[in-house]
C-alpha cells in the first residue's frame, strides 16, 4: 500500500514540477494580452499655460488648458486583421481634444493604432493613421509591453509622426508601487497643422498659403509599472510655436501652445488601483503561482521518497519454529 502511495505522490510531484516552467514560459506570453474591446479614458491639465488667441494672433496666460485622451478598443476592425495576420490583434480608435479655459476646442486629433495584443509590438495595416494621414508605427505608444525591461525603447510620437528613443532613467516609488521611470526629448521640429482648427474658416490649407509653418517640442515623462507595461502617471513639457509667414505681420514667430501637461488627481488615483490589481494577476501567472508549484512538486517528492524508504525496510525477524527431531541412524 505504501509503494502505490509513494508511486502516486511522485507522479504528483513529477507533474507540479513540470506545470511550474510551463506556466511561466509557455501560458503566460499567452494568456497575458490586451483585451480586444478596451475603452479608457484620460484627464491632463496644463495649469498656468500660454495658449495662442487666433482672434488677435497675440498669445496670452490662460489659467488652464484640458486634454481629454480617449483610447477604445475596435473590435470588428481588431477581427478584420487578424484574418490576414495570424495574430491577435488590438485596433485602438484615439482621440487627443484639447480645450482652453473657454471650454472651447484648440486642436482635435484622432489616430487610429493597430499593435499585437501580446507584445505590444506594432502591426501595419490599412487604417494605421494620425489625423486622418497614413503612418507606419515603429516601437511602442500608449503602454509598454508585459514585464518591461530596464531599458530604452522606441516611442512613437504622433506629432511628427516617427519614432524616437524613451529612455530608462531608473526605478521609483509612486504612491506605492514599484515603478520605472522613461523620458523623450522630442527637438524643435516642424510638423502639420490639425485638420480641425480652432477658428472657423482657417485650415491647414489657408494657413499653409501664408508661408506661416508650425513647430513642436516636448519632455515626454512616463512612470510605468514594469510587470503589466501600464503608465500608472505621465507628464509632458509641451510648446508649439508658428513661425514666419504672413500670417504673424513682422514677427518671426509666436508661441501657439506652452504648458506643463499633468494628469488630473483623481485619475492618478483610478489608473493606480486599476494597475495594482492588474499587477496581482501578473504575479499570480509569473510568480505565485510557478513558484508554488514548484515548492509543492519538491514537498510531494520527499513525501514519495520517504513513503518508499519505509516500505524497503526489513521486518522484525520472524519466531523460531520448534520442529520434531529427527531420527538418529546407525
Amino acid at each position: 500500500m505504501r509503494r502505490k502511495a509513494s508511486l502516486i505522490l511522485l507522479a504528483l510531484a513529477v507533474f507540479f514540477a513540470a506545470l511550474s516552467p510551463l506556466l511561466r514560459w509557455y501560458a503566460f506570453p499567452r494568456l497575458a494580452k490586451i483585451p480586444a474591446n478596451q475603452y479608457q479614458d484620460m484627464v491632463l491639465e496644463a495649469k498656468d499655460a500660454t495658449l495662442l488667441d487666433y482672434g488677435t494672433m497675440k498669445a496670452r496666460k490662460v489659467p488652464k488648458v484640458t486634454i481629454v485622451q480617449t483610447l477604445k478598443g475596435n473590435v470588428e476592425a481588431s477581427e478584420k486583421i487578424e484574418e490576414t495576420a495570424g495574430k491577435d490583434v488590438v485596433v485602438w480608435d484615439g482621440l487627443s481634444y484639447v480645450v482652453g479655459p473657454d471650454g472651447k476646442m484648440v486642436s482635435r486629433i484622432p489616430e487610429r493604432y493597430i499593435f499585437d495584443a501580446h507584445t505590444q509590438d506594432p502591426v501595419h495595416a490599412t487604417g494605421e493613421t494620425v489625423d486622418g494621414d497614413p503612418v507606419k508605427r515603429e516601437g511602442i505608444e500608449f503602454k509598454w509591453p508585459f514585464l518591461t525591461e530596464k531599458r530604452d525603447y522606441e516611442y512613437f510620437d504622433a506629432q511628427t509622426r516617427t519614432s524616437a528613443p524613451i529612455h530608462y532613467k531608473g526605478t521609483q516609488d509612486f504612491r506605492g508601487v514599484e515603478v520605472y521611470y522613461f523620458e523623450q526629448t522630442i527637438p524643435w521640429t516642424k510638423v502639420k497643422f490639425p485638420k480641425a482648427m480652432p477658428v472657423k474658416g482657417i485650415t491647414p490649407e489657408s494657413v499653409a498659403r501664408t508661408g506661416t509653418t508650425r513647430w513642436y517640442t516636448t519632455v515626454r515623462k512616463f512612470w510605468v509599472e514594469p510587470l503589466t507595461g501600464a503608465p500608472v502617471y505621465g507628464e509632458e513639457i509641451h510648446k508649439e510655436e508658428l513661425r514666419g509667414g504672413t500670417l504673424l505681420g513682422d514677427r518671426d514667430k509666436v508661441t501657439a501652445f506652452a504648458g506643463h501637461v499633468k494628469m488630473r488627481e483623481d485619475y492618478i488615483d483610478h489608473t493606480v488601483d486599476l494597475v495594482k490589481s492588474n499587477r496581482t494577476l501578473v504575479l499570480l501567472m509569473t510568480s505565485y503561482l510557478p513558484w508554488g508549484f514548484l515548492a509543492l512538486g519538491l514537498l510531494l517528492l520527499t513525501l514519495s521518497l520517504y513513503l518508499e524508504a519505509r516500505g524497503r525496510r526489513p521486518g522484525d525477524p520472524s519466531p523460531a519454529q520448534d520442529t520434531e527431531p529427527e531420527p538418529v541412524t546407525a
